[in-house]
């Protein structure tokens, strides 16, 4: 069963929505302001999002770039054409304008889903946090600081955000990423990990990855930085 987040504070809208998607099989996620979707997507990854722009806390627009891998249709009342255009270069999927026909959302909804359906695991992005890291041009960013990272360094944290709530054992990690940098060892890769935590602590002003002893490797809760 596909999700759908329904991003809109406007309540009878999206009670609305909530019951037009429930009927046609969709799983739904409810935030009421864009402060709630950023814990909402920290926690759970639907299938697709549709976003209001006009929201308490953080706006639409704001919430739209913490958005990754994940299609956005934007549903809102302004009908500027300047503003659609805007919101679909910053990387929405699509722009539905309210009032809409729940015919024409559900319609675009499955093109959405088609798509992504059929090129699962092309997202060029990866986020934790205010972690950025970009897997084509193998960048990371930290909020708005980028931070040059090793062939190694990037394998270790791509593998860790891509898993961000599993303890990764040392010789998984090494299983993992031996075909990026083979010639890691067991005993290098605990010098590799504290070289990587000690530049994203120098960027972002806190750990990002918790030494689980005996163990392995995690990504650090918000709760736990």
């Amino acid at each position: 069963m596909k999700t759908v987040a329904v991003i809109d504070d406007d309540i009878y809208i999206g009670d609305m929505v909530e019951e037009l998607l429930k009927k046609e099989g969709y799983g739904v996620l409810r935030a009421y302001s864009g402060t709630e979707a950023v814990y909402l997507l920290r926690e759970r990854r639907p299938d697709l999002i549709l976003l209001d722009l006009m929201l308490p806390g953080l706006s639409g627009e704001e919430v739209l770039p913490l958005v990754l891998g994940i299609p956005v249709i934007v549903v809102s009342a302004k009908a500027d054409v300047g503003e659609k255009v805007k919101l679909l270069r910053k990387g929405a999927a699509d722009y539905i304008t309210k009032p809409f026909d729940t015919r024409e959302l559900l319609a675009r909804m499955e093109v959405q889903l088609r798509m992504a359906a059929s090129s699962p695991g092309t997202f060029p992005s990866l986020a934790f946090g205010e972690l950025r890291l970009d897997t084509v041009s193998r960048s990371l960013r930290v909020g708005e600081e980028p931070v040059r990272l090793t062939r190694t360094e990037y394998a270790i944290l791509k593998l860790l955000m891509q898993n961000p709530r599993q303890v990764l054992t040392k010789s998984l990690l090494l299983e993992r990423i031996g075909t990026d940098t083979p010639d890691c060892t067991e005993s290098s890769l605990k010098i590799h990990v504290s070289n990587l935590r000690k530049k994203l602590r120098e960027a972002g002003g806190k750990d990002y990855i918790e030494a689980v002893w005996g163990i392995g490797y995690k990504m650090m809760e918000e709760t736990e930085k």
